[in-house]
């Protein structure tokens, strides 16, 4: 990669004109804003109903509603924590997440974690597509029960990943614009939605779910964990990367989490309640429906009235979403080293999502198995990697030296091998503690460390054990190598 990429870029000055920025340090005239704009884009990402269909996931781990709603709260929280502190590395920084790690990796080295980041954008695009793509399905269905299934698909599918690919060629500031008004839009039309569905919770049969063992609470908050904030840990500073390096680090971190959370912890406690109020709880029928349809399933509960407003604003949520990712993708791409513009990598990612939505859509016979495979497969050494990136960033006393994330002959190095085998170790040693609640037949080798170990599967296989050493251990990696920091920051 030559240092000149690191050269920045003349910004367009309107929101529809493409941006021509990519894996390049932004310059000082174009950073703005405060961290306060931060909250915008994240809270109207993760404003999803989805949310709300999280709550049978959890339950779905055996807990009852009390321990549900503590697994889901530090879920969520604990998880957009990370999304705040690697934030910070974009404002020390200036440049994409994945190229800042490359301090942490080497400039070559980095391809390992690239490629990861690039696999989990790339699969949360999709799984958003789908889930946009099926509510809206559902939904018509409901209205217009006479109308064609497949045609009503194509046309939603068709319509949903134009809006998402356009965005994401466009670029940074249609990006944000739109972004904040979806946050409103959604808020209002979300709130709307709690209030009228509020009269299927019965507090009475809320109290009656039993609970479960607390390995069974630590898996439930791993889920969580592990389908939100860790979702998005790595594009976190591709959008604080625009802030001036003197906005309050304080401030970023709390922006970003606060903007992040907010909206999932009201939507998961509700979905708790909704779901603990039916007889079988996560195995209800609406338990069954979510497992099919998340979105749709709940859509179904409502009045007639409002089904049109509800999916509107259902599907712009998941669309904002997928906004965000297939931005960060198409800027993953180009730091692995493809050589097209940031466009074109978007571009390239939007061909990728259309034909796994098919395939997914038309062909496969359930979501949620392959949604919880991916999370927990992907979810590991993206753990990995976010331990060990944080790990390096808290040893590291000056801002990242611009210049040499773009040179594999500057301070950073080539290849930090002890960065990226440690990556490697943790992710196999992650994938050896964790096990799938649904049967997938080519991830039927994943748990194989439980017999060596003679750990009980059944009591920790689906505890969430392998993502939390990857973190945790991650995060001392780069004690190995300290002297290496300090060689570089002198």
């Amino acid at each position: 990669m030559s240092s000149s990429q690191s050269t920045a870029v003349a910004e367009p000055t309107s929101v529809f004109a493409i941006e021509e920025n990519g894996i390049n340090v932004i310059a000082e005239s174009e950073r703005k804003g405060t961290p306060r704009s931060l909250f915008w884009p994240w809270f109207a990402a993760n404003i999803s109903v989805l949310s709300v269909a999280y709550g049978s996931y959890v339950l779905g781990y055996g807990v009852s509603f009390w321990q549900a709603t503590i697994a889901s709260i530090l879920g969520v929280v604990v998880s957009f924590l990370l999304v705040g502190a690697v934030s910070l590395a974009g404002k020390r920084g200036s440049a994409p997440t994945m190229v800042l790690s490359r301090a942490v990796f080497g400039v070559k080295g980095n391809g390992l974690p690239g490629v990861v980041s690039w696999i989990l954008l790339v699969g949360w695009e999709t799984v958003l597509v789908i889930l946009a793509t099926l509510a809206t399905a559902t939904v018509i269905q409901v209205l217009w029960p006479n109308s064609n299934d497949n045609l009503v698909k194509i046309v939603a599918f068709v319509i949903v990943i134009l809006i998402i690919v356009a965005a994401g060629v466009i670029g940074f500031d249609f990006i944000m614009k739109i972004q904040t008004w979806l946050t409103v839009i959604c808020a209002v039309v979300t709130v709307g939605y709690l209030i009228l569905t509020a009269n299927h919770i019965d507090f009475s049969a809320i109290g009656q779910v039993s609970g479960g063992s607390w390995q069974s609470v630590v898996g439930a908050t791993v889920m969580v964990a592990t389908a939100l904030g860790l979702g998005w840990v790595n594009s976190a500073a591709d959008y604080s990367r625009y802030l001036p390096r003197n906005a309050s680090s304080k401030g970023v971190v709390w922006w970003t989490t606060f903007g992040s959370s907010l909206g999932p912890i009201i939507l998961i406690i509700f979905g708790l309640l909704l779901v603990a109020s039916q007889p079988g709880g996560a195995s209800s029928e609406l338990g069954g429906a979510i497992g099919m349809d998340a979105i749709g399933a709940l859509a179904t509960i409502l009045p007639t009235w409002y089904l049109i407003p509800f999916i509107l604003v259902a599907v712009g949520a998941l669309v904002s979403g997928a906004v965000l990712d297939i931005y960060s993708s198409g800027l993953t791409l180009l730091t692995i080293g493809l050589p097209v513009k940031r466009w074109v990598g978007s571009l390239i990612d939007g061909v990728i999502m259309f034909i796994g939505t098919i395939a997914v859509v038309w062909f496969a016979s359930d979501f949620v198995g392959p949604f919880m495979a991916f999370l927990a497969f992907v979810g590991v050494p993206i753990s990995a990697w976010v331990g060990i990136f944080l790990g390096d960033m808290a040893l590291r006393r000056k801002d990242y030296d611009d210049k040499a994330l773009y040179d594999p002959k500057g301070r950073y190095g080539a290849v930090n091998w002890v960065a990226v085998i440690g990556m490697a170790v943790l992710t196999v040693i992650g994938w050896g503690l964790t096990l799938l609640s649904t049967p997938i037949p080519w991830l039927e080798w994943l748990g194989f460390l439980y017999g060596p170990l003679h750990l009980d599967a059944d009591v920790w296989g689906y505890s969430g054990l392998g993502i939390l050493i990857a973190i945790v251990l991650g995060f001392f990696v780069p004690l190995l190598y300290r002297k290496r920091i300090r060689t570089q920051e002198s």
